[in-house]
């Protein structure tokens, strides 16, 4: 194959990924924007809808965990053509179901092709990013982030308009499926792949391995932690700590978000001048440092200040942490993936809980404190992403 076609190949490649993490991001949106017209219609409470959420959480990390494996078997392509169709079909379900408990069984069905996906999109954007040369993983979760901004922006509009959330996830699934079927024509062909070298097998190489898997899901849960919380906490920082009206306290969380997005966007540039290494260390700073300074100022202005420097610094973390797992061993990346990511998702989980925890003991903005001292931990474990020992 010529260098010409070969470029042309990789870059239809890259747009097919980036359509997968673009269409993950805007089912998740969407579902999460509607999730209010849901409750309502099912006449649900609190603590019911709670049930329903834990049942996608649940089918997301068996997904990952027991399904991702499949990555290795039938390879990414494979696994990832079919189960970005089925996140379009299952998004529709949750509108229509008649009671809680078919709502469960449709949401851990969702979630369940969720986290599937999540393994199979970012062991395929590994696959892509090897073939092409050059660090291009903080893209994908950048179009990830743009995804999210999406569904939720679809959901708003068609909430605004006062149509049901079954409408609304019918848009939304015709949507993704059209974007997974323009993925599968683009897909990265076997015959363009670069295989990576697998590293030479040393004594105790299978512990070692293990190890390095484990520590790199330590990362990704710990960095996961301040993204939960982020999202669960910040504006009820603002508003009740800080006294700010509920306008602006929703600003915390839209600095976290967009300086994310922004970050992930200069986030292959970044590693190719600075390296993996290196640039997560920076990072894990400038996360910690900000959300630390900011608990200390204060002052609403400071709080925003902080969690958008929180979102710059998370921005690079997870990307180089998954792209780390996937390159351990390239055979079983799928494995990799499913253990790292899985941990991780299971931070941004608990990260929530333990924060509201930790405040009915020592006060919110005590507690606030966790996710900096844990994204701190997480620069000074970043030696980890070092390629392994060949």
């Amino acid at each position: 194959m010529v260098n010409v076609e070969r470029r042309a190949v990789v870059l239809r490649a890259r747009v097919a990924t980036s359509l997968l993490f673009l269409l993950f991001g805007t089912a998740l949106g969407t579902w999460t924007s509607r999730i209010p017209a849901v409750k309502a219609g099912l006449g649900l409470s609190d603590g019911s809808l709670s049930i329903a959420l834990l049942a996608f959480a649940v089918g997301a990390i068996l997904g990952m965990v027991v399904l991702g494996r499949l990555v290795d078997r039938f390879g990414s392509t494979r696994v990832m053509v079919p189960t970005a169709v089925l996140e379009g079909l299952l998004l529709i379900p949750p509108a229509f179901v008649p009671s809680l408990p078919t709502l469960v069984v449709a949401l851990l069905l969702f979630g369940a092709v969720h986290g599937t996906l999540n393994i199979a999109m970012n062991a395929n954007a590994i696959e892509v990013q090897r073939t092409s040369g050059r660090p291009i993983m903080s893209s994908f979760h950048a179009v990830y982030s743009i995804g999210g901004f999406l569904g939720a922006g679809i959901g708003g509009l068609f909430a605004q308009a006062d149509l049901s959330a079954g409408t609304t996830f019918l848009a939304t699934a015709a949507l993704v499926m059209a974007l997974a079927v323009w993925a599968t024509l683009w897909a990265l062909p076997a015959s363009a792949r670069i295989p990576a070298e697998r590293p030479q097998i040393q004594p105790r190489q299978g512990f070692r391995q293990r190890h390095d898997l484990l520590l790199l899901g330590v990362l990704a849960m710990f960095a996961l932690v301040g993204e939960g919380t982020a999202a669960d906490w910040s504006a009820v920082y603002l508003r009740d700590n800080l006294h700010t009206t509920a306008g602006f306290a929703a600003s915390a969380f839209a600095a976290f978000s967009i300086t994310m997005t922004a970050g992930r966007l200069v986030g292959d540039r970044l590693v190719a001048a600075l390296g993996p290494v290196l640039l997560v260390r920076i990072s894990g700073i400038v996360a910690s440092v900000g959300l630390t300074a900011a608990l200390l100022v204060n002052q609403p202005i400071a709080a925003v200040i902080g969690f958008g420097c929180l979102g710059a610094g998370m921005s690079c973390i997870a990307p180089q942490v998954y792209s780390a797992a996937g390159n351990r061993d390239p055979a079983r990346a799928g494995q990799a993936l499913s253990q790292v990511v899985s941990m991780g998702y299971a931070g941004f989980l608990i990260g929530p809980i333990l924060i509201g925890g930790a405040s009915t003991i020592v006060g919110l903005p005590q507690a606030l404190g966790i996710p900096s001292l844990l994204v701190l931990l997480v620069a000074a474990g970043a030696f980890a992403l070092r390629p392994a020992t060949r």
